[in-house]
């Protein structure tokens, strides 16, 4: 009896000792997950603590195993596509693609448009792919004339071209710029004059912003009189830049 009491309280102090063992998923050491093929991270059993207790191709996220994304930003995919929850591609490929809004550029786009049948009937597609309000009946079209043998831009003329900035942008088209000169002088000189004068108007369009696609240049000569007549009066309604559009 004596025996048995000796073995009971040795038994009892070795239990005092070791304390109660870890239930899983509880642990103190990697040890105690081992069978689950685990690790012991901050007293728990997890799949992983890093990435090298994951396969190869996979990451540790969350103390979970999860694939490798195939990005982590837009400059790691190829072809302008973009990172889009680890993955390499487009927001989308047709409008449908976007609900409400208008794919622009492989990107869904309120409010965005790709031509001027994406918008209201009021309003038109913009250079920036969005629709905005017309504003052609408050655009004036009219041409801008020159001095003689002159394709520089007088002041009034540089006023008018800054109004035509926004109505240049939000044309539908492309406006063509055509110039024009008087019938005096060579049909060779008056082609080149007329050119400049088209160009001339351009130069100045594009630096107040407008984008040069946005704009063609073509010159006539003097083959496109809108005055018929040999004196100043008709040479100089014809000295002009025309806007086609």
């Amino acid at each position: 009896m004596r025996r048995v009491a000796m073995l009971v309280s040795l038994g009892a102090a070795l239990f005092a000792l070791t304390g109660c063992p870890s239930t899983y998923p509880k642990c103190d050491s990697d040890s105690a997950c081992k069978d689950h093929n685990e690790v012991c991270v901050q007293g728990q059993c997890q799949e992983c603590s890093g990435d090298q207790n994951c396969k190869e191709g996979f990451t540790c996220q969350g103390n979970k195993c999860q694939p490798k994304p195939e990005c982590t930003a837009d400059s790691t995919c190829p072809n302008g596509e973009k990172c889009l929850a680890g993955k390499c591609g487009f927001e989308c490929t047709q409008s449908t693609d976007c609900g409400q809004g208008k794919c622009v550029d492989h990107a869904c786009v309120v409010g965005g448009c790709n031509a001027t049948t994406d918008c209201n009937g009021n309003e038109t597609c913009g250079d920036d792919h969005m629709c905005h309000a017309a504003v052609t009946e408050a655009c004036n079209w009219d041409a801008v004339r020159f001095g003689f043998n002159e394709a520089t831009l007088s002041p009034d003329v540089q006023s008018q071209l800054q109004g035509l900035v926004a109505c240049i942008k939000n044309a539908p088209d492309k406006v063509t710029l055509e110039g024009n000169a008087d019938e005096r002088g060579t049909e060779e000189y008056n082609l080149q004059l007329s050119n400049r004068r088209a160009n001339s108007v351009k130069k100045y369009l594009v630096d107040l912003g407008v984008p040069a696609s946005k704009l063609g240049t073509v010159g006539y000569g003097s083959n496109r009189p809108v005055e018929q007549g040999h004196d100043e009066a008709a040479w100089s309604a014809n000295r002009r830049v025309d806007f086609k559009h």
